[in-house]
């Protein structure tokens, strides 16, 4: 049953699924508004507000109480609330997507290739070599190239939404510095979705290479109907459209639905639904369908449903089972050097190009921007 007949006729409407989701949903947005109130002073991004009302409702916290966590969080209704949360992020990688303008990729200049470059490189080794170490120390079966990749991508990405959110509130992103760091982040982010998808090839296809061809192959014919007919149809509905006015209904339910057929698609060629719901984000052209398409959707899935994923991350994460100095020490390692892989990397980069090295150094601080994307990378991973 999805709903109760009532409390009076003596239903707990916690034993059914919608009643259960309302709650839960309620609960992740307060946990989340309640963290994004606390650190507003500390000018922290939103994203940490969400991993941690995600990480308080979960086993580390809240869901220690055994009562809790059956009542609110039962294994039951595990299903419902990940479709959901994939829901929300399908729908807010498209949203990063039509934000991502990918025409200054063709202006800029090599200062910021080579600076995405260094900065993803050199953690990308740092952390592969610490990955190897591990793999060793625990004697996994796991495919070791695939380890690698996984962890190399989520210790070397910078988000570049993220960055792109407090380069605006710090008022720097129309500074030499703030168009370098942003330019290089987006660099960034495109390699790490063409390895993201490389890795999510390999781990799904490791008995059968011709099977991981045909994936990498399968996704770029989506790329590249995304790039020669979806692109043409979105500007074709743009210049439809007179200026001044609103678009069609039946256009913006049109690309909607698009989203959910993009997802459908690299889900089912073998790559990740989020990796079709971006590529289709960036066919949309920058201008006027763009921020329409933003201002409808934005509140709704930032606000609602992407917090979902967040408390998804937190009810599997226990920061209870890391116990021992050895374990602290080597989760300390490992963000050292994803983070001074970073920033050594930028400052070759700045030294090279005989710029200022306060100016390196806050490029490769810049840089080391966390957010979604690892998240992800990481939830992937772990599934």
């Amino acid at each position: 049953m999805i709903t109760t007949n009532g409390i009076w006729e003596g239903d707990n409407p916690l034993d059914y699924s919608l009643p259960l989701f309302i709650l839960q949903l309620t609960l992740v947005v307060a946990a989340t508004r309640i963290f994004v109130f606390l650190l507003k002073p500390f000018r922290q991004p939103r994203v940490i507000a969400e991993i941690l009302g995600g990480v308080m409702l979960g086993p580390s916290v809240l869901g220690k109480n055994k009562t809790f966590a059956n009542a609110v969080f039962p294994l039951r209704s595990v299903m419902v609330i990940e479709t959901m949360a994939n829901v929300g992020l399908l729908y807010f990688l498209f949203l990063v997507g039509v934000e991502m303008d990918i025409t200054i990729l063709r202006s800029v200049g090599k200062k910021a290739v080579t600076a995405a470059i260094a900065g993803m490189i050199l953690p990308f080794i740092l952390g592969g070599a610490c990955t190897v170490l591990l793999n060793k120390q625990n004697n996994s079966e796991m495919n070791q190239g695939t380890y690698i990749l996984f962890i190399g991508v989520a210790l070397s990405v910078t988000a570049f939404p993220v960055l792109a959110r407090i380069l605006a509130e710090l008022k720097l992103i129309n500074t030499d510095l703030g168009r370098l760091a942003l330019s290089s982040a987006l660099i960034n982010d495109v390699c790490a979705w063409i390895l993201l998808a490389l890795a999510i090839a390999m781990a799904e296809n490791e008995t059968s290479s011709f099977a991981s061809l045909w994936v990498l192959l399968s996704g770029a014919a989506f790329v590249a109907f995304c790039v020669y007919a979806v692109r043409p149809a979105a500007s074709w509905i743009v210049k439809k459209t007179p200026e001044g006015e609103s678009f069609s209904e039946f256009y913006i339910s049109l690309i909607l639905a698009g989203v959910m057929v993009s997802g459908f698609i690299t889900d089912a060629i073998g790559t990740h639904s989020v990796f079709g719901a971006f590529v289709f984000g960036l066919a949309i052209p920058n201008g006027p369908l763009g921020v329409t398409l933003v201002e409808k959707l934005e509140d709704f899935v930032s606000g609602l449903l992407l917090p979902l994923f967040f408390a998804i991350s937190g009810l599997k994460t226990n920061i209870g089972l890391v116990q021992g100095s050895h374990t602290w020490t080597i989760i300390i390692v490992v963000i050292f050097l994803a983070c001074i892989g970073k920033i050594v990397g930028t400052l070759a980069v700045a030294i090279f190009y005989q710029m200022p090295i306060r100016e390196g150094a806050t490029l490769g601080l810049l840089m080391n921007t966390k957010g979604l994307v690892e998240m992800i990378v990481l939830n992937v991973g772990k599934d």
